[in-house]
C-alpha cells in the first residue's frame, strides 16, 4: 500500500512540474544552433511569469541593450527582464512580452513546454505571424 501511495504522489508531483516553466533556460542562437545565454524565469507577487538573462554564454558586441525603447535602454543584458507578465493558461504561458536585447525589439509572447524543453514564441498581433525558439532545461 505505501509503494502505491508514493507511486501516485510522485506521479501527481511529475505531471504537475512537467508544465512549469520556473527555472534555468538555455537559449540557443537561430543561426548558428549555439547555446547564447541562460534565462532565468520566475512567478513575482502579482502572479505572473518574468525572465532575466542571468549568465551571457557568448559575449554580446554591446553588453547593454543601447536599442531598447523603454525603461532597458542603455542598461546592462546581463541581468536584464526580458520577458514580462506572462500567465498561466492551461499548459500554457502567454498574455506577455518578450525583448529581443540584440535588437531592442519586443513581442507579445507565448511559452509551452515539451519535457525538457521551451516552446518560446514571439510574434507582432497574431502568434501566426511569429518565430518559436526552443530552449533547453538547464540542471
Amino acid at each position: 500500500m505505501r509503494k502505491l501511495l508514493f507511486t501516485v504522489a510522485l506521479s501527481i508531483v511529475s505531471v504537475m512540474s512537467f508544465a512549469q516553466v520556473e527555472g534555468k533556460w538555455k537559449t540557443i542562437d537561430d543561426e548558428t544552433k549555439q547555446a547564447k545565454s541562460i534565462v532565468e524565469i520566475y512567478k513575482k507577487s502579482d502572479g505572473l511569469y518574468y525572465g532575466k538573462v542571468s549568465q551571457l554564454l557568448i559575449k554580446p558586441a554591446d553588453p547593454n541593450c543601447t536599442s531598447c525603447k523603454d525603461d532597458r535602454k542603455g542598461k546592462p543584458i546581463l541581468g536584464m527582464e526580458i520577458i514580462r507578465g506572462l500567465k498561466k493558461d492551461g499548459d500554457e504561458y502567454t498574455g506577455g512580452t518578450i525583448t529581443d536585447p540584440k535588437t531592442g525589439k519586443t513581442y507579445k509572447c507565448t511559452i509551452t513546454r515539451s519535457g525538457d524543453q521551451l516552446n518560446v514564441r514571439g510574434y507582432v498581433g497574431l502568434s501566426l505571424l511569429g518565430r518559436t525558439q526552443i530552449w533547453q532545461k538547464v540542471n
